[in-house]
């Protein structure tokens, strides 16, 4: 089965192709030749996947899923949310959200967060499929670690003591949010597959 990932990022990509292993054909932006900056205007996660996964279906004419991840703080009603990626500005830098994020939280005591990934499949089925991937943790005041990408650094799921960026990307993948999200789609996929 062949199905496009709408994502050039490399971490993102070496995640998800681990996860699903080499019973699906998964191809990236570039392999189907997608340049295009794909849309991402909603104003949740479910809408920019959505917007994302149905931009390249209705341009590419092959099946497409696409992701967007959020972290939500509790003592930030949520944020940074869907702006995660832009939530110190526009250029999406990691080490200046971190810091407004750690600068956000001085002063607060409740360090609970959790993150938070909504894939979307469009184009096996006539209504798109939403699945949804959660782990809880804390925000630490300083970053560990080298691993990872994003927030990885500051945040320490419960039940470990180490942040995602001290842990390998096998450790990782056991537990991380986008590894839940991804584990129904492989479900979903397989069961799928077997109705052919």
């Amino acid at each position: 089965m062949k199905l496009c990932f709408a994502s050039n990022n490399e971490h993102k990509l070496t995640e998800i192709r681990r996860a699903v292993g080499k019973e699906i054909q998964l191809l990236s932006l570039n392999d189907i030749k997608c340049f295009d900056e794909l849309p991402e205007t909603r104003d949740t996660l479910e809408g920019n996947s959505l917007q994302k996964a149905e931009y390249v279906f209705s341009h590419y004419n092959i099946p497409c899923f696409a992701d967007d991840t959020g972290l939500e703080v509790e003592a930030l009603q949520g944020a940074p949310g869907v702006f995660s990626a832009r939530y110190a500005g526009a250029q999406r830098n990691s080490e200046d959200n971190i810091n407004l994020l750690l600068q956000n939280l001085t002063a607060e005591t409740n360090r609970r967060a959790q993150f938070r990934t909504v894939i979307t499949l469009v184009g096996l089925t006539p209504e798109p499929c939403f699945f949804e991937g959660i782990i809880r943790g804390d925000i630490i005041n300083e970053r560990r670690g080298t691993a990872g990408f994003g927030y990885d650094p500051v945040f320490v799921p419960h039940g470990h003591t180490r942040t995602f960026a001290e842990m390998s990307l096998d450790e990782k993948n056991q537990m991380s949010h986008r590894a839940r999200a991804v584990n129904k789609l492989i479900d979903y996929l397989t069961n799928f597959r077997s109705t052919l």
